[in-house]
């Protein structure tokens, strides 16, 4: 059974929350990417509450600017510092840091900025298909294949992208989830959880494009090229779990090499025949690779645990 509730935060933010499990558990925490919003956990928040996956407590909250959560109406107030500053302030108010913290896209973004900064917030760190901020410049300024791919990003900049967006009942994002593989997973329902989404807080998502400077040059702004972060903002030392579906058109295999570099404690599998979207196409399997990485036990020696999925 799926809970919703507002959780007011004491810097003025609230965020509407999705749950399952009983508070005073284990906590887990699962943050959603654009154009999402938290229902696309729910799958995975009510099998991580049963008793027999771990009787985990399962928070997913919509981020601000998403669905009921606040939506603040400046641009710089979705600056990377207080998307951070929301989830410590949710993560705390649960009364207890994470088993772990899982996030996929935009909320990964978040979530790699929380684990350099805050890492006592949390026992460990899931990504799923969301680049490593290091791996994730470097291939922005330098790779011209990871720049067409996120070419995207310079059109959610545009003052009117939300106009744009919302025609032909939201023609463009459809076809963004749709891409080549067909999405039988984007059903009637489905579809519908998105457009109330939408209705609702368009604009808050695409603030985020508009807030962050990561994002392909442009003659009218350097982007990428313009950014330079120290070794010490990249590093992860928290047990890292990385799952990559290998056909995400707009984030390359590229993006993965090297990740060693900056997360000691690594697990990076590959997920063939998979895209962007891997939490609607195959959750059991996102299940299954988080269940086997919380029973793992924190190593004491740096290692890298590598191997492919089919």
């Amino acid at each position: 059974m799926i809970e919703r509730f507002q959780q007011a935060l004491p810097h003025g933010i609230t965020l509407s929350c999705r749950a399952a499990g009983e508070r005073g558990r284990p906590v887990l925490m699962f943050l959603h990417g654009f154009p999402e919003a938290a229902f696309v956990w729910d799958a995975l928040l009510e099998h991580f509450s049963r008793p027999e996956n771990g009787g985990y407590r399962c928070v997913a909250p919509n981020l601000r600017g998403y669905e009921k959560s606040s939506q603040p109406v400046e641009v710089k107030d979705y600056r990377a510092k207080y998307l951070v500053q929301d989830i410590a302030a949710l993560i705390q108010s649960e009364g207890a840091p994470l088993e772990c913290l899982v996030a996929h896209d935009w909320g990964g973004a978040v979530a790699w900025n929380l684990a350099n900064q805050l890492p006592q917030l949390t026992r460990k760190l899931a990504i799923v298909n969301s680049p490593h901020p290091g791996t994730f410049l470097r291939e922005l300024k330098s790779n011209p294949k990871q720049q067409a791919a996120s070419a995207y990003m310079n059109f959610l900049i545009r003052p009117d992208a939300e106009h744009l967006l919302r025609e032909n009942d939201y023609r463009r994002l459809w076809k963004f989830f749709i891409g080549e593989s067909g999405a039988t997973w984007l059903t009637d329902a489905v579809k519908q959880q998105y457009r109330e989404v939408w209705d609702a807080s368009l604009t808050g998502g695409c603030n985020y494009y508009r807030a962050s400077p990561v994002r392909p040059p442009s003659p009218e702004d350097p982007g990428a090229a313009g950014i330079t972060l120290p070794h010490e903002m990249l590093t992860v030392s928290l047990p890292t779990l990385v799952l990559w579906a290998m056909d995400d058109a707009a984030l390359p295999p590229e993006l993965i090499d090297g990740l060693d570099e900056y997360i000691p404690d690594l697990t990076l599998e590959r997920v063939e025949g998979a895209t962007h979207w891997i939490i609607h196409e195959r959750p059991q399997f996102v299940a299954q690779r988080l269940a086997n990485f919380l029973g793992r036990p924190r190593i004491s020696t740096p290692a890298v645990h590598r191997r492919a999925a089919t």
